[in-house]
């Protein structure tokens, strides 16, 4: 297709702009050919003729496509020329704030004038292992690529980074050179990686200096060369400069400043080391004031200076060294303070004492007089004789600034070679990556001799770039096999020869040095002479004889020749020099030594070194026996040279380029100046690199992405099986110039426009079809409209009839049912009004009655109600008067028998302290207690016979009593009356006199009395109304502070509420981050281990062979012996020693700082860990506290304390009986006896007295007796009761813990132990004849007898009492249900009961022969099951036979042994536990550990068998209380875990297998511990087997320590087997077909999105998980471990995702957010299926998934960025705004965020307070927990197969 069909209306063109370079237009007509006129239309709204160049007739250049702006490669955009690229680079500096884009295979860097967040560790680790065009561009991903080529290519890499001053060219390096030092690491124990970018910092003070352009600009190029050894990491590094910009020193132009390190030194000068140097402001001195800016904002000079001296230590220069060094910079400061006057026009003098001069030659060391002399005078040599000449002031001053420019080189020079001397490493150099940092192409108003030697560099870098580029393109062409056409490029080498061939520039610059009346001017006219009009790249200015301009490859620049000469020269007095090699300052002659090499400040030999390059700077200094014309080299000699050398490193490394722009000569942020980026834009080269892609093929698609993407321009006849051949034959028919693309062997190439050409037919295709289907819809959406109002229509008038219809049949209806309405109407009124009046009679009498009822009903109900308060009240007072009475007479009754008490026990006491009463209670003791015995039953006897003898007289008393009673009432009755007939009528005389009185007393009291009561109940009433309303007002108050206190009651409980559940939640993340500061130190703790160990090894094998008898032991033996440190108290048990041998010193060449760095860390460490494990533990204790009740431990009783208390409770009893008795007796005498015969001295009362005082004091006497007796036995009992503190610890546990301090338990142990010293008494000699202990064992022997018998019929009673209430039981339902049937039977007719017993008998018959059928079968069983056995053993019986017969030797018999398998035997009760000898400790752990196979193991036995095994050995150990073998087991145990890891740490079975294991053995150590809180699981088998002997909570410690170091590796396994599948099944591959579209690719070719056979997918993913979980479950983890490594896994899933979502800008489409939820939706579904739900794996992917979110939804409106806010809560602002700023639409049917909507969306979301950080740690590992997990295995049932081989072994 011809490129002019291509113009037509609505086309978009660039046209040129004086002010913004390239205008934007649009085509308002196709163009034709031979029109000479455009009209176009600007996008400010104007409308324009566009005039063509009638000469050339060049058509403006094509827009491209929206669809491809803002690419991340400049050579995928469809047009390729210079205002496509620098819209491109616009739109993604400004619009999306990326800085870095591809241009092929240069990497364009803009600087931003900002910080941003795209450098941290983790973009590094991003970065780190990508494909160069899978990423967005970045300096890591062009480092990525050099280092990925060298490992691949084995060859060296170089990194050329340029720009203007102030580009970021620096930065761009030190980046790169950070990426390096971060992925690769150091091989050494120096850290290389560290010290090579703490060179930058010295660097940038020695060499950058503040310019009009930059703040931090480097006035040098160098050439940084990083070594790397065989395993491609960092051993050292080499750094080359160039062309130092010496002139800075004694000049600087304004607002400029002087190099970094002399404004430090200024602001340092308050130090006390400094003082010497005797500084201060930077105003003071001539050197740094010329600029008049010495401060730059935002920079603090003396922290600079604090980090300059840091790195020099860093470096190894010692802090003389730097003295040396800043006194010398400091001596520059003073030299140029030095002034002259003139004598006369030809010489000068300095004055008298000169202060500068004096603190220079001071700080110098060398002599005033002798330098102030050399300052005025230089010495002459002709060649007859030498004479000393006076020099004018100005030829002092260049003198001075010479000299001071000198010493600056020099100092230079020597700093560069000691940094290189210290970052050189003694190890061979395999490899290397330079890194190139130089100056570009200048050009100022005035340009000179460095602007000379700049623009010549850049012309040699760009003819090595133009033909490496032009390399690349042929290279590629070969590859696919196209045909290789010449492409026309721009070759420098004519500017290059101007320069430097023979008669060139340079030649003639150095033969005119040579000359001794040379000048500048005679210089430029030989150059007239020789290059003008005789090549045309020299031209002449027309207005000056003093200049020439050389037209570059990026400009023409005009050279002013003036000081061309002197620069060149360099010249300095050689006087002046031999004064500063004089110095008694031992370091400035180093400076100037040209046979010998300047001493290292590190002290470091610089034998066996071999240098990579040698440096530039040196080519001044000579060799032995060179005469000085070596030593003359101009310096543009010398720069030729380097360069020269320079370019052949280049050569033979492959290059990289990054390119940096300066946006704006003003330094504004993110601010493009279009005029100065093309001007950069065409000096760097990147156009022409566009030129020669443009000019071949720069389009180029595989089959299958040309395929995929242009699918729709193809009919269903085109589709072929072969996607070859189906591209060529669509692209024959849509391209007819067969010239305007080439097939390859993979890939289609086209030229420039044929893209845009064909996506303007796909549009077009899509349009016509969005046409299409919009025509066909519309059309389908009316007609569904006309159908519906037709329907509606006819509708309507089907109800309008109906609707009149039943209009006239209502009103036929009416007219009938008003007359019906009238008559019910009228009756109606009527009966109502009727109905009205009888129920307000009816409703009146109800009331009245009600009131009456009423008035009667309260009347009774308050008399009621008094009557029962009195009732109550004087019930209250009489209960009140009887319990104090009873009070105080208990309470004399107490005081009086405790007096008592007293007294006997004081008697008791004295007796119990006489020797002879003592024997005298235990002589007889036997005949006594059965006397005592006969005498309680006598007594009883007694008892009775006095009962018998009471009630009979009771009853004669109460018949007399009768008697007497009726005859004295009588006899009262009589008498009474009598009185009262006497006295009756002188009472009622007196009476009626008294009446008189009263009936006139009271009529006055009557009156009065109502008056008052009148007043008294108005009061009242007024009493009451007050009170009532008072109470009305404390009810409302009562009210309302009950309602304010109920809320405060509820708002304190919701805070309470709220308060513990933040606090709760507090301390669960605290308690979360002291776990994950506590896994991380522990993860650093193995890795220091681990480097130990690599350290340990490279010591070893370096190590010089030994002499001839002394011998080695292993290295690695040490750190396996002493993997931990245990407790204090087993390490001071034991004074082995662990380690057998360390390296020796003098044989090795250690580091001892390192050595003492890494000792001190590791120490730091243990101290951390501790402290963060003391912390841990409390925290789990107040946990634990919080939700467990403590329980108290029943204490342990003996059966013979059991006994004792049982008999003494018994004597008890029986006597406290008898007590009662006795008391209820004289109760019983006191309440039913007369008064007369009960009273105190009746005679019967006495009797009966004196026969009880005489049975209580025999019965007390026998109660003193049983005490002293018991007492004596007790004490007896505990003297001789044996005490084991060692193996019973629980028997006086509850004595023990209410002992305070330690003090308490040491004395109660030391008691203990006289107890046991004094317990091997004979129990036969407790008192003189032993009769005491007779007694007691015959009473025990027959008690138990008895209690055992008792026991034995009790139990028998009880089982047949309970079988015989079963079958009571059953025959009471048998007998119910009989019944029951009965009834019915009963009920029924006479054939009906007859069928019905039928029926019963035969289903009760039925159900018995099943049960006999049952039975039947059940022994059918058994007696096969016996014949089988019994056949079995009698032919394995009869094998044994026929073997002993045919046996030769009686002696093979007795060693052959007889297989015990498969032949029943009572075996023994075993106990759980495994014996092994101490020397097969290492076999055991050798076959059980290291050479274990954990496929075998997991699947064919119990999960977690070794775990039990070595527990079991635990166990046995712990029982025969060996503490060394314990020790042992233990450690070796840890030792070869942590080996096996070590050695197979990369297998996630090994990992997986060891880290179960590890958990059971734990939970064994917990659960047989013997600690009440890990036994509440276990059975009361497994109680028994608890460890007795050995608390080994602090080996628990250690295993849960090795635990998490092992869940930590193998989290690292599964991420480094997940990381290779992640981005490409989550993200690349289309999960959901045809979804997302394929976008042109640039020279950068990404990933493909479909999936080839390599390729990761979904389902890889999805099967990898299922490895994982299947082999987790097959070791049998515990399952909340399961979940802690799934929830691991999916965040690791997660965070790659985003960040490499976050990093691509290609992945971030509509399309890609449905793949992406789609994806998460299957990992959903994997974990239900799983039922991992619960796991909190989900959780981890809520920031993809709002990822995802966001790219689908709408993002236009302020409602739209208020949902965005309110949905992404779990990603951060600065990921948010990443993923919108990346958002590129596919098609042209989606549209692109605006800024504005960003700014938005920043606007709403700048008070959330969440991390600056782009990136998620992927390397993040959540804190593990090891929940306690009991095993319900016992222990005592496993058996030890015998593939194992662990036969030594034998259970116990």
């Amino acid at each position: 297709m011809a490129a002019s069909e291509l113009y037509t209306k609505f086309a978009r063109v660039w046209i040129p702009d004086p002010e913004e370079v390239w205008k934007s237009a649009e085509l308002l007509k196709d163009y034709k050919p031979g029109d000479k006129v455009l009209l176009l239309h600007l996008e400010e709204g104007k409308d324009l003729e566009y005039h063509l160049d009638p000469k050339t007739k060049e058509l403006p250049h094509l827009r491209n496509p929206d669809i491809l702006v803002g690419e991340n490669d400049l050579t995928a955009l469809s047009y390729l020329h210079e205002p496509a690229v620098l819209h491109n680079l616009r739109v993604r500096f400004i619009d999306s704030k990326l800085i870095y884009t591809y241009c092929g295979i240069v990497l364009v860097a803009i600087n931003p004038y900002e910080q941003l967040p795209i450098y941290g560790e983790d973009i590094i680790n991003a970065y780190s292992g990508q494909n160069m065009g899978d990423m967005d561009p970045h300096i890591f991903a062009v480092a990525e690529e050099a280092y990925k080529q060298m490992a691949r290519d084995e060859r060296n890499q170089s990194i050329i980074v340029s720009g203007e001053s102030g580009a970021g060219k620096t930065v761009s390096a030190k980046y790169a050179m950070r990426y390096f030092a971060t992925v690769s690491g150091s091989a050494s124990e120096a850290n290389v990686e560290e010290k090579v970018l703490a060179s930058n910092p010295i660097m940038e003070s020695i060499g950058n200096a503040k310019t009009t352009r930059n703040d931090n600009s480097s006035r040098f190029g160098k050439y940084i060369e990083i070594g790397f050894d065989k395993r491609y990491r960092i051993i050292g590094a080499n750094m080359r400069t160039y062309l130092l910009e010496k002139s800075r020193v004694v000049f600087q132009a304004e607002e400029e400043r002087n190099y970094h390190i002399f404004y430090q030194l200024c602001a340092s000068a308050k130090l006390p080391e400094f003082k010497m140097l005797r500084l201060g402001n930077a105003n003071n001195f001539h050197y740094t004031k010329q600029g008049g800016s010495p401060v730059i904002e935002g920079v603090d000079d003396a922290k600079e200076m604090a980090h300059t001296r840091q790195a020099c230590t860093l470096l190894g220069i010692s802090e003389s060294y730097q003295m040396g060094i800043f006194r010398i910079l400091a001596g520059i400061l003073h030299l140029g303070n030095v002034g002259f006057t003139s004598r006369d026009s030809d010489s000068c003098t300095i004055p008298p004492k000169h202060e500068p001069l004096s603190i220079f030659c001071d700080l110098m060391g060398v002599d005033y007089e002798e330098m102030c002399h050399w300052l005025c005078h230089r010495k002459l040599a002709t060649a007859a004789e030498t004479y000393i000449k006076p020099i004018s002031k100005l030829q002092a001053t260049n003198a001075r600034d010479a000299l001071a420019k000198h010493i600056y080189a020099k100092l230079f020079n020597w700093i560069v070679d000691h940094v290189n001397q210290a970052l050189h490493s003694a190890v061979k150099q395999h490899s290397f990556i330079g890194v190139l940092d130089i100056y570009g192409f200048e050009t100022f108003e005035i340009n000179s001799f460095e602007q000379f030697c700049i623009n010549y560099a850049n012309e040699k870098l760009q003819q090595q770039f133009n033909m490496h580029v032009f390399k690349l393109e042929q290279e590629e062409y070969m590859k696919e096999q196209i045909p290789w056409t010449l492409i026309d490029f721009y070759d420098n080498q004519p500017c290059i020869n101007l320069i430097e061939s023979k008669l060139g520039i340079l030649d003639l610059l150095d033969e005119e040095c040579k000359m001794p009346k040379g000048t500048d001017d005679t210089w430029a006219q030989k150059l007239y002479n020789t290059h003008l009009n005789k090549c045309a790249l020299f031209e002449k200015p027309r207005l000056s004889n003093k200049a020439f301009i050389i037209q570059h490859f990026a400009d023409k620049v005009e050279y002013q020749c003036e000081g061309f000469l002197e620069k060149n020269k360099d010249t300095v007095f050689e006087e002046q020099i031999k004064v500063l090699k004089s110095s008694k300052f031992k370091m400035l002659p180093e400076l100037f030594q040209d046979d010998e090499k300047a001493i290292s400040p590190t002290s470091a030999t610089s034998s066996g070194r071999t240098p990579l390059t040698r440096m530039p700077s040196k080519a001044t200094k000579g060799r032995p026996g060179q005469t000085a014309k070596e030593h003359k080299k101009t310096v543009g000699h010398q720069f030729r040279n380097s360069l020269h050398l320079l370019m052949e490193t280049l050569n033979a490394t492959t290059p990289h380029y990054v390119r940096c722009i300066k946006p704006n000569d003003f330094k504004f942020p993110f601010t493009f100046d279009e005029k100065r980026a093309v001007q950069q834009l065409r000096a760097c080269g990147v156009l022409e690199t566009i030129r020669i892609s443009a000019a071949g093929f720069p389009s180029r698609w595989t089959y299958q992405e040309f395929f995929s993407r242009y699918r729709v321009l193809m009919k269903q006849k085109d589709v072929l099986s072969d996607r070859k051949q189906t591209c060529k034959n669509v692209l024959e028919k849509l391209i007819l110039d067969k010239d305007k693309y080439q097939f390859g062997k993979t890939k289609i190439f086209f030229r420039a426009g044929q893209v845009a050409y064909l996506e303007k037919l796909r549009a077009d295709k899509l349009r016509a079809a969005c046409i299409r289907i919009q025509k066909t819809i519309r059309g389908w959406l009316l007609r569904k409209k006309y159908l519906r109002m037709r329907t509606a229509a006819i509708t309507v008038q089907r109800y309008v009839r109906g609707y009149q219809a039943r209009c006239y049949a209502k009103f036929l209806r009416r007219t009938q049912a008003a007359t019906v309405l009238q008559k019910y109407w009228r009756m109606f009124i009527v009966r109502r009004r009727y109905k009205v009046k009888r129920a307000a009679t009816v409703a009146l009498q109800s009331y009245l009655r009600g009131y009456l009822a009423r008035n009667r009903y309260h009347k009774i109900l308050r008399e009621h109600k008094a009557v029962i308060i009195q009732k109550w009240v004087r019930g209250w007072l009489a209960r009140t008067y009887y319990k104090r009475s009873m009070h105080a007479i208990i309470y004399l009754q107490c005081c009086f028998r405790r007096m008592m008490a007293k007294r006997e026990l004081k008697k008791l006491k004295i007796e119990a302290r006489s020797v002879e009463r003592y024997k005298k209670l235990h002589i007889g003791m036997e005949n006594k207690i059965m006397q005592l015995q006969r005498k309680v039953d006598e007594q009883n006897k007694d008892y009775k016979c006095l009962m018998e003898k009471l009630t009979n007289l009771e009853g004669i008393y109460n018949s007399e009593t009768e008697k007497l009673r009726n005859d004295l009432e009588r006899l009262q009755l009589s008498e009474e009356e009598a009185k009262i007939a006497t006295g009756r009528v002188l009472s009622l005389q007196e009476e009626i006199a008294k009446l008189r009185k009263d009936l006139e007393q009271t009529r006055s009291d009557k009156k009065s009395i109502e008056e008052r009561a009148d007043r008294y109940k108005q009061e009242t009433e007024q009493l009451v109304s007050n009170l009532k309303e008072e109470n009305t007002l404390l009810k409302q108050e009562k009210e309302a502070l009950n309602h304010r206190i109920v809320e405060q009651a509820k708002e304190m409980t919701e805070t309470m509420e709220k308060k513990l559940v933040e606090e709760t939640k507090q301390l669960e993340l605290d308690l979360n981050d002291e776990r994950l500061r506590y896994q991380n130190l522990l993860n650093e703790f193995s890795r220091l281990e681990e480097r130990y160990d690599d350290l340990k090894e490279e010591m070893t094998l370096m190590v010089n062979v030994p002499k001839p008898g002394h011998k080695r032991t292993d290295s690695t033996h040490s750190s396996n012996e002493s993997e931990y440190t245990f407790s204090s108290e087993i390490a001071d048990t034991e004074d082995i020693p662990l380690r057998t041998e360390e390296p020796s010193e003098k044989k090795v060449p250690l580091d001892m700082s390192l050595f003492l760095k890494l000792q001190k860390r590791v120490t730091e460490l243990e101290q951390e860990k501790q402290v963060m494990q003391d912390e841990l533990d409390r925290k789990e204790e107040q946990v634990l506290r919080s939700k467990a009740k403590e329980e108290e431990r029943p204490q342990i009783r003996g059966a013979e304390l059991e006994y004792e208390s049982l008999k003494r409770q018994e004597l008890e009893s029986e006597n406290k009986k008898l007590k009662n008795e006795l008391n209820e007796l004289r109760k019983a005498l006191s309440e039913k006896s007369a008064p007369e015969v009960t009273a105190p001295g009746a005679p019967a009362y006495c009797v009966l007295m004196e026969q009880l005082t005489s049975v209580s004091e025999e019965l007390d006497v026998r109660k003193e007796e049983v005490l002293i007796l018991r007492s004596q036995l007790v004490s007896q009992k505990e003297a001789i009761q044996p005490k084991n503190t060692m193996t019973d610890s629980t028997i006086l546990l509850e004595d023990v813990q209410k002992m305070k301090d330690k003090g308490e338990i040491a004395q109660a142990y030391i008691g203990l132990k006289e107890t046991n010293r004094s317990s091997a008494m004979d129990y036969h000699e407790l008192n003189e004849d032993g009769e005491l202990w007779l007694v007691y064992e015959g009473l025990k022997q027959a008690n138990r007898l008895l209690e055992s018998q008792l026991q034995s019929q009790k139990r028998n009673h009880e089982n047949e009492a309970e079988a015989l209430r079963g079958e009571i039981q059953s025959l009471k339902e048998e007998n119910n249900r009989q019944q029951q049937l009965l009834a019915q039977n009963l009920q029924l007719p006479p054939e009906a009961r007859i069928e019905a017993s039928l029926q019963h008998e035969i289903t009760r018959l039925t159900n018995e022969n099943l049960d006999l059928m049952e039975q039947l079968e059940k022994q059918d069983k058994t007696v096969r099951k016996l014949k089988k056995q019994l056949k079995v053993f009698a032919k394995k019986i009869g094998e044994l036979e026929v073997g002993q017969m045919e046996n030769i030797s009686p002696g093979q018999i007795i060693d052959e042994p007889i297989r015990p398998v498969n032949i029943p035997r009572k075996e023994k009760d075993f106990q759980g536990m495994l014996e092994y000898k101490k020397e097969d400790e290492q076999k055991l752990v050798k076959n059980l550990i290291l050479e274990l196979k954990p496929r075998g193991v997991a699947v064919n036995l119990i999960p977690g068998l070794p775990a039990y095994i070595l527990f079991m050995c635990v166990r046995h150990a712990d029982y025969l209380n060996d503490d060394q073998k314990v020790r042992s087991l233990l450690t070796s145990t840890i030792n070869s875990i942590k080996k096996v890891l070590k050695k197979r740490g990369d297998d996630f079975e090994t990992v997986s297998f060891w880290l179960s294991n590890t958990c059971r053995f734990l939970h064994c150590l917990k659960q047989y511990s013997g600690e009440e809180g890990f036994m509440k699981h276990n059975t009361s088998r497994q109680n028994e087997h608890c460890l007795t002997n050995f608390d080994l909570a602090e080996y628990r410690q250690v295993l849960s320590d090795l635990a998490i170091q092992i869940y930590q590796q193998l989290v690292r396994v599964l991420e480094n087997i997940l990381q290779p599948m992640i981005v490409s099944g989550m993200l690349e591959h289309e999960t959901i077909q045809g979804v997302s579209g394929v976008k042109p690719t640039g020279l950068r070719k990404r990933t493909s999105s479909i999936a080839d056979e390599g390729t990761y997918t979904l389902d890889s993913i999805l099967r990898q998980l299922n490895s994982f979980h299947s082999v987790m479950c097959q070791h049998g983890m515990d399952p909340e471990l399961i979940k802690q490594v799934v929830k691991q896994m999916f965040y690791i899933v997660g965070a790659i995702t985003l960040n490499n979502l976050l990093l691509r800008k290609d992945m971030c489409s509509w399309s890609k957010g449905m793949q992406i939820r789609y994806n998460v939706s299957q990992l959903e579904e994997w974990l239900r299926d799983k039922n991992l739900m619960n796991s909190g794996a989900k959780e981890t992917l809520e920031p993809l998934i709002q990822a995802a979110q966001l790219l689908q939804v709408k993002k236009k409106t302020d409602d739209d960025a208020e949902a965005i806010c309110s949905m992404c809560n779990a990603l951060t602002t600065a990921q948010i705004v990443k993923v919108l700023n990346l958002y590129t639409p596919v098609n042209e049917f989606e549209e692109r965020v605006s800024v504005s909507f960003i700014r938005t969306i920043q606007m709403r979301l700048r008070d959330r307070k969440d991390s600056p950080q782009l990136l998620m740690d992927a390397k993040h590992i959540f804190p593990v927990t090891f929940p306690f997990n009991p095993s319900s295995l016992a222990l005592e049932t496993i058996q030890i197969p015998a593939s194992l081989g662990l036969g030594f072994i034998s259970r116990v």
